[in-house]
């Protein structure tokens, strides 16, 4: 019972923990961090009048062909979690897998699926697999999320048997991990421009019902259980949310009301004098909803989120490499923390400020879904991990996480982190998945009923 405890443990999702975080860790040095209360200060009517990010806009990524060559490498190896820890028949993909061992486990994620799909889509395009290799899984995919999937007015449980689609776990009926999973399906739309493939997606994104979700607040809940309703806790700040509520905008069927887009708040951070949208939140906040939905060169009222993105992992930069004066590892070579494995299970940490009981522990996704924001720096800290530390290195890619002054080297694969970084390397790298995604009219619609408008950033003077 005990090696069952600790396994459920350690698989759950980072959204569970950090509901489950009473505060905030602050005995670690953070610079000059400070949280302003800002919902009231971003409320101008136009655009040019919306909270203005302090860092300068990222470069054009020109990666050199030693850098593009590393990147495809990983890619490759990325995407072979994707093909190999999925049920063909199903489609479903693992949560997480043992790299170390054979690994028998049986539980899938919603997520891990979503990201799935759209490495499908990078693969295809890369030729890791032919054209008919990637249609027959896909479709396999969505006609078994179509069919067969238990689905609660269109959302999707949070994990399901890989093998037979049942809920596992009394997991929640999930708001983001539903997202997680639309946004795999979407790409997959426009990336194929298959007539199956078309109407299947079609089928799946236009079942969810974005009102019901919706029907007494502006604020979405994270989710429901058919024991207990709606869990208690609302997307009311700023996180991965952006991507939830983009696509219920986007709905044709079952729309959220436009509103929604200003009923969460946006709390402005400042660190060694940048200023930037944050949340007491690991660094993945400022990746996902950017994993698909492209905010480049685009900006609502608020904010220029893309650039926000930039901003916030530059500050978290900072922030670890001020940490090496604790932890010796850390340096600009070698930074990046974020919700992942540990040596003593899963950990919701990162900063500024200083959130969990850092340690040392080292996690390549934090990087490598940063690529796109920060692609020299982020590009670094992978190259140093694969060449300094082997036992970081797996045939999927690195490891979760690892410690190197504790010598831990986890043993596990997580979807998600290995998702965010297939994805984010490739946008890095050609712009493909935002390109492709954008071109879904759901996507477009979602944007536009937020008030995005395209615009140009001024552009700071480098060096």
């Amino acid at each position: 019972m005990d090696d069952g405890a600790d396994e459920i443990q350690r698989r759950m999702s980072r959204r569970r923990l950090l509901r489950q975080m009473a505060g905030v860790s602050l005995s670690l040095p953070y610079a000059s961090w400070k949280a302003v209360p800002a919902w009231a200060a971003v409320g101008a009517q136009h655009a040019d009048r919306g909270l203005k990010a302090t860092g300068p806009p990222p470069a054009p990524t020109s990666l050199s062909p030693e850098d593009d060559k590393f990147l495809d490498d990983l890619e490759r190896s990325n995407f072979l979690f994707f093909w190999e820890q999925a049920n063909p028949q199903t489609g479903l993909i693992k949560d997480r897998c043992n790299v170390r061992v054979k690994d028998n486990g049986v539980v899938a994620s919603i997520a891990s699926t979503g990201f799935g799909l759209t490495a499908i889509c990078i693969a295809e395009m890369r030729g890791y697999i032919s054209y008919q290799e990637a249609r027959v899984r896909v479709i396999a995919t969505l006609v078994f999320l179509w069919r067969k999937l238990p689905t609660h007015r269109g959302f999707f449980y949070h994990f399901a048997n890989i093998n037979t689609g049942e809920r596992v776990w009394d997991s929640e009926v999930s708001s983001v991990d539903t997202a997680l999973l639309l946004c795999g399906i979407l790409t997959c739309k426009q990336h194929f421009q298959d007539r199956d493939i078309i109407e299947l997606s079609h089928a799946i994104f236009d079942r969810v019902d974005w009102t019901w979700l919706s029907e007494d607040t502006s604020l979405l809940p994270h989710g429901w259980t058919p024991e207990s309703g709606f869990l208690p806790y609302k997307w009311d700040y700023y996180s991965e949310l952006m991507m939830i509520y983009l696509l219920g905008m986007g709905s044709a069927s079952h729309p959220l009301r436009p509103e929604a887009w200003s009923a969460w708040k946006r709390t402005t951070f400042e660190y060694g004098g940048l200023r930037y949208i944050g949340s007491f939140a690991p660094l993945f906040v400022h990746q996902y909803s950017q994993a698909w939905f492209d905010f480049r060169r685009k900006r609502d009222k608020y904010a220029d989120y893309f650039q926000n993105s930039a901003t916030a992992t530059e500050v978290h930069r900072r922030f670890c490499v001020e940490l090496g004066k604790n932890f010796p590892d850390y340096s600009d070579d070698l930074w990046g923390i974020t919700a992942s494995d540990s040596d003593k299970g899963y950990v919701i940490w990162g900063g500024p400020p200083a959130m969990g009981p850092i340690d040392g522990t080292v996690i390549p996704a934090a990087s490598g879904g940063s690529l796109p924001f920060l692609p020299e720096a982020s590009l670094r800290v992978l190259k140093n991990i694969r060449n300094r530390y082997p036992q970081a290195w797996s045939r999927y890619g690195f490891v979760d996480a690892f410690n190197p002054l504790k010598k831990w080297y986890d043993t596990d694969i997580v979807g998600i982190d290995t998702g965010i970084t297939m994805i984010m390397a490739e946008n890095a790298r050609t712009a493909f998945v935002w390109e492709t995604f954008m071109k879904n009219p759901e996507a477009q619609r979602g944007m536009a009923y937020a008030g995005f408008v395209s615009y140009s950033p001024a552009v700071a003077p480098s060096g």
